[in-house]
């Protein structure tokens, strides 16, 4: 075992056979990234083509920690490695969900039994009192402090990722509607926030055109710009010099905006253009997964949906457990990676399994 600690940051290194473990603890933002990558990338070097990261004890994850599951992933993946993270917290898998960055390793999930909320101690009946229909709840889920809070998590780390790979970017926002008007749900830096400010104060501006015309603007220079005359002067007010916005688009229609913005003039070229329109389509998908841009309606039937797959998801799982003598951390493991091999969803391959039990199952289970 080999252990290195930074202050709060820690790395506990286990080794199992050709499987390393390193259980991270404390943050891992743009200080303490580095360390980890430099640590992993040295295992894989050695040869460790099984890395598995415990985030048992992680406090933070920002931007930098994504960038480093990212380039570890795709270091394995050279040498048809795999890249495994544990015991994340529901907060931190949804974020690596919303993000796509679940797509890219193996999340091992935790034992069902052994994950009772804090809002139900054991011994508490509540669970088993009558539940309301889906669409009764609805409108409590819609407006869930901790649903808000985890997609504007999401969107906070898009904005650190386009401000530092996009050249030339000195900030960037996000513009969401929400409550039927424009505003602001990341921003990288205090300017930024008062230039998306002037734009929904006067009406008028690039960020506001996108969000409402569906389509991208980009302010070139400032000085030689003659639209939005009255966002205009409040821009060159800021010292700002370029904008590139583009729009964040639903299902239906446009959202909201991605917008960048320069201290310089002509900084943003076609490579530049096409980069944050790529952050633009991620962020996208954000809202689009957590059903931000869903009418009730809709949100009923994904949720819906997915409560169906779960319990397919769990019925698989049991079936497994039965068949191979195993817990239910391993079931769902084999569940997953083996879904992975047939280069199937997760939600087909279980009911691939229990059609070799059962016989028949409905594809709509």
């Amino acid at each position: 075992m080999t252990a290195h600690r930074f202050g709060e940051f820690a790395i506990v290194i286990v080794f199992e056979g050709n499987r390393a473990i390193l259980s991270v603890g404390g943050d891992v933002d743009a200080l303490t990234a580095p360390t980890l990558g430099a640590v992993v990338r040295a295992l894989v070097e050695q040869g460790h083509s099984d890395v598995v990261l415990d985030f048992g004890g992680l406090a933070f994850m920002g931007a930098a920690g994504l960038w480093v599951i990212v380039d570890t992933s795709t270091q394995l993946g050279k040498t048809h490695g795999a890249l495994t993270v544990r015991s994340a917290s529901a907060h931190t898998r949804r974020i690596l969900d919303l993000t796509g960055v679940s797509a890219l390793v193996h999340i091992e999930l935790s034992d069902p039994a052994s994950t009772l909320g804090a809002e139900q101690p054991p011994g508490d009946q509540s669970r088993n009192r009558p539940s309301l229909p889906i669409a009764a709840r609805l409108p409590r889920m819609g407006q869930s402090h901790t649903s808000t809070e985890v997609i504007d998590a999401a969107l906070r780390l898009v904005v650190e990722l386009a401000k530092a790979t996009v050249e030339g970017a000195d900030g960037v926002s996000v513009s969401l509607e929400r409550n039927g008007q424009l505003t602001t749900v990341a921003a990288s830096n205090d300017t930024v926030l008062r230039m998306d400010a002037h734009q929904y104060e006067t009406g008028e501006g690039p960020c506001v055109a996108a969000a409402v015309e569906g389509h991208w603007f980009h302010v070139e220079s400032l000085a030689e710009e003659h639209r939005w005359p009255a966002f205009i002067p409040l821009a060159m007010h800021e010292d700002i010099g370029s904008i590139l916005s583009s729009p964040l688009l639903g299902t239906e229609r446009s959202i909201g905006a991605l917008n960048i913005y320069s201290s310089s003039e002509r900084a943003f070229g076609p490579p530049e253009q096409e980069l944050a329109a790529l952050f633009a389509t991620q962020a996208s998908g954000i809202l689009v997964d957590a059903g931000s841009d869903l009418t009730d309606g809709q949100l009923a039937n994904r949720i819906t949906d997915a409560l169906k797959a779960r319990e397919v998801i769990a019925q698989a799982q049991g079936v497994l457990m039965a068949r191979h003598h195993v817990t239910a951390k391993v079931a769902a493991a084999t569940l997953h990676r083996n879904a992975r091999t047939a280069e199937l969803v997760v939600r087909q391959h279980a009911i691939d399994v229990l059609a070799s039990t059962q016989g028949i199952i409905e594809s709509d289970a």
